[in-house]
């Protein structure tokens, strides 16, 4: 099976444990994440390869960080590693029950944000490719990042591979002087599978539901295929938080006219939220490559996926597609398996 190749930003994060906040850890956990690349590391534990195109330091830092996803088995061939810039990090308080997590940011000048778009060969890094992916935050970190993320959609349409993007709008990242509204359309005109929630839709390309439409997401979804022709899909979760520690969610597909939800899932205590939409995509990309003709397993394999990561702490979603579709089966109960 040829690869699913991903594209973006790699940073260090740091937690207290135990539910600590940050003004009282002693210590910090470290583990290293980010939203294209733990796509990746999923879709290998569910046995499908993946390799991940990027930028680190020239440094033990930037090492660790394309080593510790390298463990997990995903291909890290296609890295750079610059003299210039840092390691991003960012810094997570998980919550519990009222008090909500909370995320600190400290990615300002990284290697990622000044990455050389000379340095990345998309021909050679698709030449095993069937699939890329990439995320809306990639786009917002620099110049440099979003014409490297353009070109890379260019070529994987020239070779006639599936192209998804989680929109993932974060309006605090867009510091370099392009908006949002303007970048993101051109790369989501190059994709089939569009993750988006209708709150994303109106910020970046101010998609609104009809007024009266009987279901927000299908409406949306509607305007969105119509002014961006190549989508074919368009999913996203659907979440009810109950507490920082009680998580209900759903998952959402529109295709060719079709519409599609899944029952919830309710998760109670969570462990670790971050991760779960990447679970969620990497659900999906697996299922759609089982399943191509049945979008209603592919979409349920990719929300019992996510749910699952709720349970897992750290970025990436360690759990086998048997796991999952335990899950799918009903096996709800997390009863001792023996």
């Amino acid at each position: 099976m040829k690869q699913v190749v991903t594209f973006g930003e790699i940073m260090m994060r740091l937690s207290p444990p135990n539910h600590e906040r940050l003004t009282q850890a002693p210590a910090l956990a470290v583990t290293y994440g980010g939203g294209d690349a733990n796509v990746a590391a999923a879709l290998v534990q569910l046995g499908q390869p993946a390799a991940h195109a990027g930028c680190f330091p020239a440094n033990p830092l930037g090492h660790a960080a394309a080593e510790h996803f390298q463990r997990y088995g995903v291909d890290m061939q296609h890295c750079v590693f610059s003299e210039t810039g840092r390691l991003g990090l960012y810094f997570l308080e998980v919550g519990a029950s009222l008090r909500p997590s909370r995320i600190v940011y400290d990615r300002a000048e990284s290697s990622f944000a000044h990455l050389d778009p000379a340095a990345f060969d998309w021909a050679k890094i698709l030449d095993n490719a069937r699939w890329l992916h990439w995320t809306g935050i990639t786009p917002a970190i620099s110049a440099s990042a979003a014409q490297v993320c353009g070109e890379a959609i260019a070529e994987a349409r020239r070779r006639g591979l599936t192209v998804s993007a989680d929109v993932n709008y974060r309006r605090n990242l867009w510091q370099y002087g392009q908006k949002a509204q303007d970048v993101m359309p051109p790369l989501v005109a190059g994709c089939d599978v569009v993750v988006c929630a209708e709150g994303d839709a109106e910020d970046l390309f101010g998609i609104r539901p009809a007024t009266g439409a009987p279901n927000a997401f299908v409406s949306m979804a509607e305007q969105l295929i119509a002014r961006f022709p190549q989508i074919k899909q368009v999913v996203a979760t659907k979440r009810e938080t109950q507490s920082a520690s009680h998580e209900r969610i759903r998952g959402l597909l529109y295709q060719g006219g079709e519409y599609y939800e899944t029952a919830p899932y309710d998760i109670a205590p969570v462990i670790d939220r971050i991760g779960g939409g990447d679970s969620f995509i990497s659900g999906f990309i697996y299922g759609t490559t089982m399943h191509p003709a049945d979008p209603a397993r592919a979409l349920a394999f990719a929300t019992a996926a996510s749910a699952l990561k709720h349970t897992i702490a750290g970025d990436i979603n360690l759990v086998s597609a048997a796991e999952v579709e335990h899950i799918v089966a009903g096996n709800t109960t997390g009863r001792l398996l023996r």
